[in-house]
């Protein structure tokens, strides 16, 4: 969940977006005021009352947000700008069959809020936040108990049916192809490129080795990107010495 406090910024005011592991299935946005399917999964296995309830629950939480951050922007005794207040909770499944879950707020890029998820209180990152912990933990309110049964009641079986929904395509399995060349930036010193392209899922890790044994840190090393395809791919490279009489090679797991 994003909010921006000014609506003269790029950014839609308010936006939700969901995920399952780092597939983006749904999303949602003041602009358009419609949550909307983004894999071919959710599209064919959610009907219409699904969509139309979720857009009605996505349309309930806008004032609730532009609420929130400006009371963010009192806490911090701003008046204008452009801010922007973020929550994100989730849920999982681990592979010991245990579950768990997480809730958390940021503000302007910094951690502001998170749930203690063995206790069930809030817990300030910053003295800003102190105000809104306390109330939340207050006996009246116990805002950590009700989000308790939303991960563990709610989120968990939304969870299962969503990965039985897009199994085929979240545990898909496309292994790395790989392109290598160097490129002599001196006399001394020789650079060399690693990319990694139309693999799945993302996890992936690449190094440089030399003569087989030697990790090489590497001097840069590109985000993993998405394709179209949803496959993903990225770059590292490293400089080495041109006249050295090594061997390097690319190792990519």
């Amino acid at each position: 969940y994003t909010t921006v406090s000014d609506k003269r910024s790029d950014l839609p005011e308010f936006s939700i977006v969901g995920y399952v592991d780092e597939h983006e299935f749904m999303n949602y946005n003041s602009d358009s005021h419609l949550l909307r399917p983004v894999t071919q999964w959710m599209e064919k296995n959610e009907g219409p009352e699904y969509w139309d309830r979720e857009t009605q629950i996505a349309k309930g939480s806008e004032p609730v947000y532009r609420h929130n951050v400006r009371t963010a922007m009192s806490r911090f005794n701003q008046t204008g700008g452009i801010h922007i207040l973020q929550s994100m909770y989730g849920c999982e499944l681990r592979d010991d069959g245990t579950t768990g879950g997480y809730y958390q707020f940021g503000y302007d890029g910094r951690d502001f809020i998170s749930l203690d998820t063995q206790r069930w209180i809030y817990i300030p990152t910053m003295n800003e936040a102190e105000i809104t912990t306390q109330r939340w933990n207050s006996p009246e309110v116990r805002e950590g108990e009700r989000w308790k049964n939303s991960l563990e009641n709610i989120c968990i079986p939304a969870l299962k049916r969503y990965i039985e929904y897009g199994r085929e395509d979240l545990e898909r399995r496309v292994p790395p192809e790989v392109k290598v060349w160097g490129h002599r930036q001196s006399d001394d010193v020789t650079r060399l490129q690693c990319l990694a392209y139309g693999f799945h899922p993302r996890p992936v890790e690449v190094k440089w080795m030399r003569n087989g044994k030697d990790h090489l840190p590497s001097d840069e090393m590109s985000p993993i990107l998405p394709h179209p395809d949803g496959t993903y791919q990225i770059r590292v490279s490293v400089e080495v010495p041109t006249k050295e009489a090594d061997t390097y090679s690319c190792h990519v797991d």
